[in-house]
């Protein structure tokens, strides 16, 4: 069965990483223990963190929240400025950063029954 619905209103981001030499791993900690405060954002409704398989390099996030209010208390989280702080030291350059408004999304039911613990 498939979920599926529109997302009116909402705002999304997708954001390249351009990792430091050697930093990789110190990069993908600091985004994990970010991940693991999200609930402090309720407005945050998607948060995640992609590698990619192409440029050992690059770490994407895909970030959607529920309004433009949202996407602005997000960046007003003390877990976000330790997070800004922290990337300071492992990324090459400033991040790019892509604005969106995501229209649908389509979810297979599957996604909510699989164990999803580490």
């Amino acid at each position: 069965m498939l979920h599926d619905g529109l997302l009116p209103g909402r705002q999304a981001l997708l954001v390249r990483l351009n990792v430091a030499e050697g930093k990789r791993t110190e990069l993908l900690d600091l985004l994990n223990t970010y991940v693991d405060r999200i609930d402090e954002e309720p407005g945050t409704e998607v948060f995640t963190v992609l590698t990619d398989p192409d440029a050992h390099d690059t770490v994407w996030l895909f970030e959607v929240f529920s309004n433009e209010e949202a996407e602005v208390e997000h960046r007003q989280t003390s877990g976000f400025a330790e997070l800004m702080h922290g990337l300071q030291k492992v990324l090459e350059g400033a991040p790019g950063i892509l604005r969106m408004n995501p229209l649908r999304m389509t979810i297979q039911e599957d996604m909510f029954t699989q164990d999803w613990s580490f």
